[in-house]
């Protein structure tokens, strides 16, 4: 089979459609998908267009498109629904049940997912942002106020995640890189002690850590194997002496990092409304 073509097709943003087709396209090993998003579909001129946009990939590739939907309104969802592709549409999967299930009618207002329904929510979620930014790479140490602390060698995933856990959760995440001079001691550092029970450890395979140094450093003493190898097995040794819980990020997503922590820590998801 050749190439098919995806299309995320959504009211507003998109994302809530990519998110979800992503996942499932995820579970189809071999197959190669070009990916197309049509946000902001919110009248029929614009639900027409999008549809015209589907019958000419039909055209072109040989094969239908396959169409994931979070549209709303019933009209524009029938629109789309028509033209030459198969049409998942989420809203169409899941409200209908639960309209049935709760014998009550959905608003069918377009923009509930994304708008800032809860403003508290927002705040906190942005006062998170901030608060990773502050205390990023052993800046800050505004260590009281963190939820959690996450450790780690240099360019294991801890930014990343940090910020994620922020955007996401409204989680209050700091991290701190080990040092040499920490390894070497294999103590922990004294402005963390106060804090063990906060600090959670990132690890990553030797060769996908030489590889990410290696692009950012290259030939450097900072990315080549001996350097990866020892900082590696200083650091995990420092962690296993004082039982701080760890995660190997080598072949694990950002979603899944930030679950996994939450998961084994019990900190309390402060989801969006």
């Amino acid at each position: 089979m050749g190439r098919r073509t995806v299309f995320f097709v959504s009211d507003q943003t998109g994302v809530t459609a990519e998110t979800l087709g992503h996942s499932l396209m995820t579970q189809f090993e071999g197959l190669e998908f070009r990916a197309v998003t049509l946000p902001f579909v919110s009248t029929l001129d614009k639900a027409v267009e999008a549809a015209r946009r589907i019958d000419r990939a039909a055209l072109d590739d040989g094969v239908r498109p396959i169409v994931f939907s979070t549209l709303v309104q019933d009209d524009l969802r029938d629109v789309v629904r028509r033209a030459n592709g198969l049409c998942l549409d989420f809203f169409a999967a899941f409200v209908g049940p639960l309209e049935q299930e709760l014998d009550t009618r959905s608003t069918h207002r377009t923009g509930r997912a994304h708008g800032i329904a809860d403003l508290a929510l927002y705040s906190a979620r942005i006062n998170a942002t901030n608060f990773a930014l502050a205390n990023d790479d052993g800046m800050g140490g505004d260590y009281a106020h963190a939820d959690v602390i996450l450790i780690g060698v240099s360019r294991c995933g801890k930014t990343p995640t940090c910020l994620y856990l922020a955007l996401q959760y409204g989680i209050f995440a700091a991290n701190y890189p080990l040092t040499e001079e920490d390894l070497e001691s294999g103590r922990l550092p004294e402005r963390l002690e106060p804090h063990r029970g906060k600090l959670f450890a990132l690890t990553i395979r030797p060769e996908r850590l030489q590889q990410i140094r290696n692009e950012r450093r290259p030939q450097s003493r900072y990315a080549s194997a001996q350097q990866v190898r020892y900082e590696l097995r200083a650091a995990e040794a420092l962690v296993a002496r004082h039982g701080i819980p760890s995660l190997d990020t080598t072949d694990c997503s950002i979603e899944e990092i930030a679950s996994r922590i939450l998961n084994t820590t019990g900190i309390e998801r402060r989801k969006r409304a």
